[in-house]
């Protein structure tokens, strides 16, 4: 009896809080698709009744999700209710699952404005599995190549080099280090997966991240750079704890040397004081940030400037440290480019974690949002913030000027978010880019022209010259003068010159088999190459695929170590 009262009294407690009203929907230009089945009460009344879901609720849409215990596809709910954003789903077998899904139900409608028909790709001409094989396989999830069905290009690739780590953090999506064998494709596999990559169409995707693992592990990694470089990547990424770039300067010079162009650095934290911090094989929080610190002045030496601080952000971890990272990062804005945060997901060997531990350290993507505001008193607030899918209509319009296929940003909305932070050297005060560009109507004139160079013939020269217009949308002289650089020549490096001059922020929430929705990664643009020929979605790779591509190629650690020895191979650790 005395376990039971007070579980009587927080029921009690739950029911008496005022609950929050549903969003006002007229503030937002939903697409129609949304709109219909939001007004559309008979059909709300039905997905409640389906779902077992209150009246106070309103239903978004309904999709498909995996059992968290058995991975078969189950129908999902994703609902409003109490100002957030829930899904809810039942195995027949293990039972119901509930989740948050996006933390502001406001902000969540707002970045549907994103999810129209002209933000939706048609996928690769060429897919890598036919049709015969995703219905064999049992379709999404379990049936990626890339498949049929999928509806965006590559992006960004990305090829694990190994799976050997020198830390063994508790939340990698790989589970490196402790898998008990190798996984380390041969640079002929490596080259295959390259020229696969580089094989899709129409557009050949031109970003690449070698990761792991510690991809720095790999004595040949400066070798695979220049191999990816040969075969027409340009952007080379590195994904790294930065444990052998901090103390071996030659070492990252090699890298630099070869064609790597960025550095996608491990940082959950820069306060020397968090004892939390995750990333703690060998490491405590002081010499974790030293490490860190020391990268930054290594790329410095050698004239490195492009770093991205990757954070992977829990609740009650390092959520706290948002505001430190991203004040780190304008400081250090001669060669950092970007913070990128992760909220954690629940795959790999964070999928050990009880459900009590998913519910205290789950964060999405708007609870960032609103504690980067909370941390820089309004600076940055929700509303400086689009979905990683805005810059679609850029995209478009560049190819439908040039001619030549572009990397279309048509993934889900509800994936990512970014806005760009600009360094006032005068005031001494960071802008977001909303105070530097009126972006909304920026977009509105991008979409303008794009329907003017589509006719072809001389309206592509037409749109070409007016895009110059664009300029009247940028409101600081400085940033103005860049962008105007952009513009005239629409290439890579003078989108350099943009990016050089502005700190970005970007968070991407990749998915678990709790959150798990098939319709959102079907739209996927960071992808997985294979050695099995197979181009996979990263979702997918790390939550189903992962272990039965790399059981397919392992080695036992010995036999390893044995060729390694026979070709007298130097193995660093």
């Amino acid at each position: 009896m005395v376990q039971v009262v007070p579980a009587k009294t927080e029921l009690v407690v739950e029911a008496q809080r005022p609950r929050r009203p549903l969003v006002d929907l007229s503030r937002f230009r939903l697409p129609k698709h949304y709109k219909n089945a939001l007004e559309n009460e008979r059909l709300q009344q039905m997905w409640k009744r389906q779902f077992g879901l209150p009246d106070h609720t309103r239903v978004v849409k309904v999709s498909v999700s995996v059992c968290p215990v058995c991975s078969r596809q189950i129908p999902m709910v994703v609902y409003e209710e109490d100002n957030a954003i829930w899904l809810k789903k039942t195995c027949p077998e293990h039972g119901t699952f509930r989740d948050l899904y996006w933390g502001d139900a406001e902000l969540y409608y707002y970045f549907l404005q994103w999810d129209a028909p002209e933000y939706i790709g048609k996928g690769t001409a060429n897919p890598n599995t036919d049709l015969d094989y995703y219905l064999t396989a049992g379709s999404c999830p379990q049936g990626c190549g890339l498949c049929p069905v999928h509806k965006t290009n590559t992006v960004l690739a990305i090829i694990d080099v190994t799976n050997r780590c020198n830390m063994k953090c508790p939340v990698c999506f790989a589970n490196a280090y402790a898998a008990g064998y190798v996984y380390e494709p041969t640079l002929e596999q490596i080259e295959q997966m390259l020229r696969t990559l580089r094989a899709q169409k129409p557009w050949a995707p031109n970003a690449i991240q070698f990761s792991g693992g510690e991809p720095t592990l790999r004595n040949d990694l400066p070798e695979i750079i220049r191999m990816a470089k040969a075969l027409g990547f340009d952007h080379i990424e590195v994904n790294t704890n930065g444990i052998r770039i901090a103390n071996d300067i030659d070492y990252y010079k090699a890298l630099l040397d070869a064609g790597m162009s960025t550095i996608y650095l491990q940082f959950d934290t820069i306060d020397p004081n968090n004892q939390g911090v995750w990333r703690h094989r060998l490491y405590d929080p002081k010499a974790y940030a030293a490490v860190k610190r020391r990268v930054i002045e290594n790329a410095r030496k050698i004239g490195h400037r492009s770093i991205v601080l990757v954070v992977t952000m829990a609740k009650n971890y390092n959520d706290k440290d948002i505001g430190k990272i991203i004040d780190f990062a304008i400081e250090n804005r001669d060669v950092v480019r970007w913070v990128n945060i992760q909220p954690v997901a629940f795959a790999g060997r964070a999928r050990e974690y009880t459900p009590e531990e998913i519910r205290q350290f789950r964060i999405t993507i708007p609870d960032v949002i609103n504690e980067i505001a909370t941390q820089t008193e309004g600076k940055i607030s929700k509303w400086d913030w689009r979905p990683v899918n805005w810059p679609v209509a850029i995209g478009k319009l560049v190819e439908a000027i040039t001619g030549d296929p572009k990397p279309l940003f048509t993934n889900n909305p509800v994936c990512g978010a970014s806005t760009f932070i600009y360094y006032d050297e005068d005031s001494r005060e960071i802008l977001p880019i909303t105070k530097v560009v009126d972006v909304d109507g920026f977009e509105k004139t991008i979409w303008d022209l794009h329907s003017k160079a589509v006719k072809g013939g001389v309206w592509r020269g037409v749109a070409a010259i007016e895009t110059l217009k664009l300029l009247r949308y940028v409101k600081h002289k400085g940033f103005r003068n860049i962008l105007a650089d952009f513009l005239i020549k629409k290439d890579y490096g003078s989108l350099g010159k943009v990016m050089f001059n502005v700190v970005g922020l970007g968070i991407m929430h990749f998915m678990d088999v709790f959150n798990f929705d098939v319709q959102r990664v079907q739209r996927c643009d960071i992808h997985y190459a294979a050695p099995d020929g197979r181009i996979i979605p990263f979702c997918t790779m790390n939550n189903f695929h992962r272990d039965k591509v790399e059981h397919s190629f392992k080695m036992d650690v010995k036999d390893w170590l044995k060729i390694k020895l026979a070709k007298n191979t130097s193995v660093y650790i």
